[in-house]
């Protein structure tokens, strides 16, 4: 899996993924994060997105460092999915309310 923040927004330029590196691999979940210049995704500022190949790709907007809990819950969720659809996404929390697009793998 491939987790890549905006560099650009505030939540990027705070360094998140400096802080979301170490908490993936506190919860043994296998991902390389990435960041990247503008992710076209200024409506809703502080954008992430989740990809792996074959599978269903995820972007969220208006994080916040609070959202790094539920993050990790998707992060978790996600690689353990095979297409990358969860069953039941209430157990994302506020993230649920923040994903921006559901891209077919």
């Amino acid at each position: 899996m491939i987790v890549t923040f905006c560099s650009s927004c505030e939540l990027g330029e705070a360094g998140f993924a400096d802080t979301f590196r170490p908490a993936l691999a506190d919860a043994a979940i296998a991902a390389e994060v990435r960041t990247t210049e503008c992710m076209s995704g200024c409506t809703r500022r502080s954008t992430c997105a989740f990809r792996a190949a074959g599978k269903t790709a995820y972007l969220f907007g208006d994080l916040t460092a609070g959202d790094l809990p539920d993050l990790l819950t998707f992060a978790r969720l996600y690689a353990a999915s095979t297409d990358g659809n969860l069953d039941d996404a209430r157990v994302l929390g506020a993230l649920r309310m923040k994903a921006i697009a559901r891209i077919p793998g």
